[in-house]
């Protein structure tokens, strides 16, 4: 296993030198591009160009951006188009974009040949901080999302947070759910920066945005190092937040609904579930929830798909999640700002319909 931060490189321009980065990593000059259709009007171009001109052989993939691309049919004309390449076992697959080609690139990657090496280029903040580290990369089917899949850890995380700049206000926001989490779960201090200079972030002001990157992507690569096969229960408290995402996600048919929105509204059912549960002292419930007061969503998407639902409804959708053992779902709680713990003993259905209808009243209130 590597380091923490052996393998996740944080730069502007980052793309310059990764013929040098790969040459560090033992990685060839072959590489398969995988872009989504965004990411390939976007950067594509100058992508394709630096790398050619650093001496790489590429071969260009494009899926639309949008999540059921996260499919077996998608992967499967993926692996034709490989195959009529001549992609053998001596290339790599780097993925360019957000979590649907870094989730679709990584399953491919892990599968293909029976596994070639694959590298991560996020170009969102919710790839950047959350689901470009970690080596858990998943298709979707139509019961459950990320349902199929492998670990397959990527050799480089190549960020650069100048990319961001392209992204409208509703993805900075949905990236900073995942952001915000870090602080809950494993660092007070991180969440007090948050505090200071969310505004800041979420403007992509410099050194507020690399600060906020690097800290994520750390604190996320050194969790999965000391448990990358959610065998301690440690990995798991990465998940804060998203038992009821997951649920909500499930409803909204994974469209519509931003999976960084859904953990937005997760992470305040968790905090009150905390709190509930004895476990969260009131002030800090209230410090929590004020931070993730300051996310802004699209005008009545809250309503739309929260407010409106039925919480008996959602509960149910939940146990989609695949963090439940044995068809009881699992909580990751908080005992204080900056420490999370998995929750495995039982909870009862009344104390998460309580813990749903109080963030609804909360979120009445004019807070989100």
């Amino acid at each position: 296993m590597q380091t923490p931060s052996s393998h996740i490189i944080v730069r502007t321009p980052v793309i310059d030198s990764i013929g040098e980065l790969y040459t560090t990593k033992g990685l060839g000059k072959k590489s398969v591009l995988l872009f989504d259709e965004n990411t390939r009007k976007l950067f594509g171009n100058s992508i394709i160009e630096s790398m050619h001109q650093q001496g790489f052989r590429t071969c260009e993939l494009v899926v639309p951006a949008r999540e059921t691309s996260k499919s077996v049919a998608s992967a499967w004309k993926l692996y034709g188009q490989m195959i009529e390449a001549d992609v053998d076992r001596s290339w790599n697959l780097l993925c360019i974009g957000g979590g649907v080609v870094g989730d679709l690139g990584g399953y491919i990657a892990a599968s293909y040949y029976r596994g070639i090496p694959v590298v991560q280029l996020p170009t969102t903040l919710l790839a950047m901080t959350d689901s470009s580290i970690g080596g858990k990369v998943a298709i979707n089917h139509p019961l459950g999302k990320n349902l199929i899949g492998f670990f397959h850890m990527p050799e480089l995380v190549l960020i650069d947070p100048a990319w961001l700049n392209t992204l409208p206000p509703r993805e900075i926001y949905g990236g900073m759910s995942e952001v915000v989490k870090y602080g809950f779960i494993a660092d007070r201090s991180f969440f007090d920066l948050l505090v200071a200079h969310f505004d800041e972030v979420v403007r992509l002001e410099e050194p507020f945005l690399s600060e906020a990157v690097s800290r994520s992507a750390f604190i996320k690569a050194d969790v999965v190092e000391k448990d990358f096969r959610e065998t301690t229960g440690l990995r798991a408290t990465l998940n804060f937040g998203h038992t009821f995402a997951h649920g909500l996600e499930k409803l909204a048919e994974y469209r519509n609904l931003r999976h960084g929105e859904a953990v937005t509204i997760g992470m305040a059912c968790a905090l009150f579930l905390s709190n509930r549960m004895g476990f969260l002292p009131e002030q800090e419930l209230k410090e929590g929830l004020s931070l993730i007061g300051r996310f802004r969503f699209p005008r009545g998407l809250v309503s739309k798909r929260f407010l409106s639902l039925d919480s008996n409804e959602l509960f149910d959708s939940m146990h989609s999640d695949k963090k439940k053992i044995d068809k009881k779902l699992r909580f990751v709680l908080i005992d204080r700002i900056g420490h999370a713990f998995l929750h495995e003993h039982d909870i009862t259905k009344e104390e998460v319909l309580h813990s749903i209808d109080d963030t609804k009243t909360w979120f009445l209130s004019g807070k989100l």
